[in-house]
């Protein structure tokens, strides 16, 4: 067995899995009652970088389910995001 298969350096190789996995986090965006479908559409477009047809899933699902995960990523990437959807009026946060 080599040193790089050792293991210590497998299990150090699952532990790396598993931090990364950690840190991933959803940026979550819940559903109001004076936010139009339109505005919601564009703000995940603008925002999170959604394309059309994604947007308006998101924001189907946000209407009859109340909430929707919109992006998943690190908290740093996702902060500004969440920011940029309060500022537009939006209910988010990062779970």
């Amino acid at each position: 067995m080599t040193a790089n298969n050792s293991p210590e350096k497998l299990h150090q190789e699952d532990s790396d899995v598993l931090t990364t996995e950690e840190k991933l986090r959803d940026l979550i965006l819940f559903n109001d009652d004076h936010n139009t479908f339109e505005h919601v559409i564009k703000s995940l477009i603008d925002v999170c970088e959604h394309d059309t047809v994604q947007a308006e899933l998101c924001t189907l699902i946000i209407h009859y389910n109340g909430k929707c995960v919109v992006k998943t990523g690190e908290y740093s990437r996702l902060d500004p995001m969440r920011n940029a959807l309060i500022d537009r009026g939006l209910s988010a946060i990062i779970s």
